[in-house]
């Protein structure tokens, strides 16, 4: 029942996105895939409401269809319909130049199958740009520096460092700001920048040093009760009690390069453009304070960012895959109507292990119930034709058949067109006993009303093994046809339950996260039913096919003892 609720609303949440979008309304729309596979930027483990920055330019938007501001984008899931999170960092439509970051809520790994839809064209559109909301709750800062004034936090705590104007420079995404390390960006403490290991703590960012021999990028805390994420020697180095952890790569001056660091407990990673360039054990603790940031640096420094979570390698990979020019991982498609990802694509891609494991176990059975149907109605053929053939021959000669001594008695038994028959395996049990009653008591004294039970009791005795040979496997299709729902609810229910797990980790709930999980939740449901039906089907359909063949051959039981007893009775 609850699960049932949940799903009911799940629904009502997804009718109401869809009811606050119509996407009629726009005159253009663009399709941006999204490439995780190895021709991209390759995902192993895939990734969940990550901001994904787009890059808007002349050569892949029109900004003359848009308006002046941009206040008419909109961005959708791949289906074209449900309305994603997004916000502009920057919307220069003079020189052609934006930066849009919208929350994916979900990338599928190895895959080509994600994709965005972005809309624009309607005169009559709200803004709905909303930087608040393109961030899950863990994220704690976020400074873009192409703001016009005083830094500003990007994400709804409001964690701006104190008035600081710096000088303003292009950067690899909108503006960056240059430092020249005599005064850091302090941020003040809040409750929500407090370090508390337990939960894990990221930093990222986009630097150009000039100088890689020293100066840090992050420092929060007092004394040795401190962590400190700075350049030193030409490397990325993470200091907390006095010990070090530095980075396998080495930063270059004068370039721009993605660093990021991690903390989990005590382990901690360093990433460097994307990929893990060093780790280590730090004895950390809870911290909190103001924290400074660029002490001492000296160069370019852009999207700056802080989260109260470890984030995952293919999120660190994400990040530094969708931020980079001419990004492998995000690119138009070359159908501008958006129908090149198709739904079908798109619940196979969310489908979880679990719900892999349940289909696969359903796939079995579907194969399984397959063979059975088709194994079964050939050998009713093959048994219906046989009985057809024999009752044919019995029809013509009865009471030649019915004599065990007559050539046509032994003959019959030679005939291979009959061997397939159950009809004749009765007859073929009853002329036996016939044969060894007149053995022992000779033809004279014909066949007492203690032989004719016995020959009775031998035939019902073969009757039954012919209805076990006719309903053999038929046990299969019946678990199919129960078990195959209820195994398709497992698996949905699973899925439900890790969805959900997942949206209160993230701590972020929006239909745009949870429709796809739950979608997908319910393909495991649909497998179910789709082994479940055609098993029913054949099922009942071979069940009238039995009962027939019984029928043929109970009424020839009787026929075969009635004339029997008239033919050889005392």
């Amino acid at each position: 029942m609850a699960a049932v609720l949940a799903l009911s609303s799940l629904a009502a949440l997804a009718a109401h996105a869809a009811e606050t979008f119509a996407p009629d309304d726009w005159k253009h729309r663009q399709t941006i895939s999204i490439d995780t596979s190895a021709d991209g930027v390759e995902l192993k483990q895939g990734a969940s409401l990550v901001p994904l920055a787009l890059r808007l330019h002349s050569g892949n938007f029109a900004f003359a269809e848009a308006r002046a501001d941009g206040s008419d984008l909109r961005v959708t899931a791949a289906d074209g319909k449900t309305p994603l999170r997004f916000h502009l960092e920057k919307y220069d439509a003079t020189n052609e130049l934006a930066v849009l970051w919208v929350q994916q809520p979900k990338l599928t790994p190895s895959a080509k199958t994600d994709a965005l839809q972005l809309f624009w064209g309607n005169d009559k559109a709200a803004p709905a740009s909303d930087a608040k909301g393109s961030y899950d709750a863990a994220q704690t800062l976020v400074l873009h520096f192409s703001d016009n004034g005083p830094l500003r936090d990007a994400t709804g705590n409001a964690n701006h460092p104190r008035d600081v104007q710096p000088a303003t420079v292009a950067g690899p995404l909108g503006g960056a700001i240059r430092l020249d390390g005599s005064a850091p960006l302090i941020v003040p403490a809040a409750p929500s920048l407090r370090l508390i290991a337990a939960n894990g703590f990221s930093f990222s960012a986009w630097i150009k040093p000039g100088d890689v021999q020293s100066g840090e990028l992050f420092h929060q805390g007092t004394g040795s009760q401190s962590l400190a994420i700075a350049l030193a020697g030409g490397k990325l180095t993470v200091t907390f009690n006095g010990k070090t952890i530095s980075s396998s790569a080495n930063i270059a001056p004068g370039l721009w390069q993605h660093v990021a660091v991690t903390l989990a407990g005590k382990r901690v990673l360093l990433y460097v453009n994307g990929a893990e360039a060093g780790s280590g054990e730090l004895a950390s603790g809870d911290l909190g304070g103001d924290i400074s940031l660029a002490a001492g640096y000296r160069g370019d420094l852009d999207e700056l960012t802080l989260a109260a979570t470890a984030r995952p390698a293919d999120y660190i990979k994400a990040l530094y895959g969708s931020q980079q020019p001419d990004s492998p991982m995000l690119a138009p498609a070359d159908d501008d109507e958006g129908e090149s990802v198709s739904y079908f694509s798109i619940l196979l891609g969310a489908v979880t292990v679990d719900g892999w494991i349940v289909i696969g176990i359903l796939m079995l059975m579907a194969v399984i119930s397959v063979a059975v149907m088709i194994g079964k109605t050939r050998f009713l053929v093959t048994t219906q034709r046989a009985n057809r053939h024999f009752l044919e021959r019995f029809r013509a000669e009865s009471d030649a058949l019915l004599d065990p001594d007559t050539e046509a008695a032994r003959a019959i038994a030679n005939g291979g067109e009959v061997s397939a028959s159950p009809i004749y395996r009765i007859y073929a049990t009853g002329i036996a006993e016939m044969r060894q009653r007149f053995a022992a008591r000779g033809r004279a004294g014909g066949l007492s009303d203690a032989s004719l039970n016995i020959i009775r009791a031998s035939i019902d005795a073969a009757m039954v093994r012919e209805s076990q040979r006719l309903n053999s496997q038929m046990v299969l299709l019946t678990i199919a046809i129960s078990g195959g729902p209820f195994l398709g609810l497992l698996g949905t229910v699973v899925g439900v339950m890790i969805t959900f797990a997942a949206i209160a980790a993230a701590g972020d709930v929006n239909v745009n996260s949870i429709a796809p999980g739950i979608a997908a939740a319910l393909v495991a449901t649909v497998a179910g039913l789709a082994v479940a039906i055609p098993a029913l089907f054949g099922y009942n359909w071979l069940a009238i096919q039995i009962k027939n063949v019984s029928a043929d051959t109970q009424v020839f039981a009787d026929e075969f003892l009635t004339r029997a007893a008239e033919l050889h009775s005392r």
